[in-house]
């Protein structure tokens, strides 16, 4: 998967198209991303104890991970994601600058 944890994408499809936020949280055997403040969902909590109170919390919902794109650092636009050997180590490139990722 050539998006990672920590970072910067734009969603290009869906709802949410045109927002961006960080990854927060990587799920690669369902090829989804869940990024912060994007596909917003609600969720039911019940109430454990008599006093408590139940309530609806908001969560970030996962996203497949072919509608984001990778921004790219240089030139803050979305830009798709290749490799490159560095030596002996397999490095992230941005495809618009050229650029490494990591």
């Amino acid at each position: 998967m050539k998006i990672k944890k920590g970072d910067q994408v734009e969603v290009i499809a869906g709802k949410d198209r045109g927002k961006r936020g960080t990854v927060s949280r990587v799920l690669p055997a369902e090829n989804k991303v869940i990024v912060e403040g994007a596909n917003m969902g609600k969720r039911h909590k019940k109430a454990k104890t008599g006093g408590e109170k139940g309530e609806r919390i908001e969560l970030a919902m996962p996203i497949h991970v072919s509608n984001v794109m990778l921004i790219d650092p240089e030139t803050g636009k979305p830009s798709r994601v290749g490799y490159r050997m560095n030596g002996t180590e397999k490095v992230r490139v941005s495809k618009k600058s050229g650029k490494d990722l990591n």
